[in-house]
């Protein structure tokens, strides 16, 4: 079985467990960032996969959800965030750069422009990842969406006025400005099968991953000595982060992505669907 995986730092809870060897896993992970995995599951290369919840609405007869299993949050996120050099209400007809990473983040960013801040920019694709940090000066921006570790790194850089932080006066976090706009939780991915995987295999790897982020969960500083290592941000400030980010699926959870798959369903973004399980005892 292949499965993905997306190799930032907020995926460790679920895979900390399974790379240490203390949960067996029968299966081969492939990392990959979010649109990487995205069109690999939709070319049918992976069995099962963490994907962009925009994904998941945009093929949804395509895949089945894995029960109790995404990363979300309830307010800030802290690794998704606007950086911008102007206040957000001054970026009419500005470049905002956005990240080639992410389908949810860009998707929840246009619908933050349109009917929160009532703002029209000029949206341009562009790369965001930890190493495309340092050059970040290089394109002409007013503003650029960034997702992942290189968020966090930017972000504490930008608190402490040094390298290409010092440049972003302004930053927006995705998760804050959607609980203010509409009360709920926001998920931005979810674990998936194929509907062509068969079901039994899936649903094994399914409660190794479960019993992993259960692992992972009770074991977040030694995790968050982990991603200190891979970002240099320091250990306290990862376990804040860690701790802030949810990896269940719970009705909450689900009143959220619901509602963000409907407003992109109103938007014209997405056709309509449903939500399937993979069926489990």
């Amino acid at each position: 079985m292949r499965v993905g995986r997306i190799p930032y730092v907020n995926c460790y809870p679920v895979y900390g467990a399974i790379d240490r060897g203390i949960v067996p896993f029968d299966g081969t992970l492939i990392d990959g960032i979010p649109s990487a995995l995205n069109r690999r599951m939709a070319e049918g290369s992976l069995d099962v996969s963490v994907i962009s919840a925009v994904e998941y609405a945009r093929d949804n007869r395509r895949y089945l959800l894995l029960p109790d299993l995404a990363i979300s949050c309830d307010g800030p996120v802290r690794s998704v965030a606007l950086f911008s050099r102007l206040p957000v209400e001054q970026l009419g007809g500005k470049r905002v750069l956005v990240s080639r990473s992410s389908m949810t983040s860009v998707a929840l960013l246009e619908l933050l422009f349109e009917h929160v801040w009532h703002v029209r920019p000029e949206f341009v694709a562009a790369d965001a990842e930890l190493a495309d940090v340092a050059h970040f000066s290089a394109v002409p921006h007013a503003a650029r969406l960034v997702i992942g570790d290189a968020a966090l790194v930017l972000e504490a850089h930008r608190r402490d006025g040094v390298g290409p932080g010092a440049a972003y006066p302004h930053a927006y976090d995705l998760g804050a400005e959607w609980k203010a706009w509409t009360g709920l939780p926001f998920v931005f991915a979810v674990w998936v099968a194929q509907r062509t995987t068969p079901v039994e295999p899936a649903l094994r790897l399914h409660g190794a991953l479960i019993r992993s982020r259960e692992w992972g969960l009770g074991h977040l500083p030694e995790l968050a000595a982990q991603a200190a290592a891979r970002t240099g941000i320091d250990p306290a400030t990862c376990a804040e982060y860690l701790a802030g980010l949810d990896y269940g699926l719970s009705y909450d959870h689900l009143s959220g992505l619901t509602e963000f798959f409907r407003r992109l369903v109103t938007a014209g973004r997405v056709a309509d669907g449903s939500l399937a399980f993979l069926p489990a005892a």
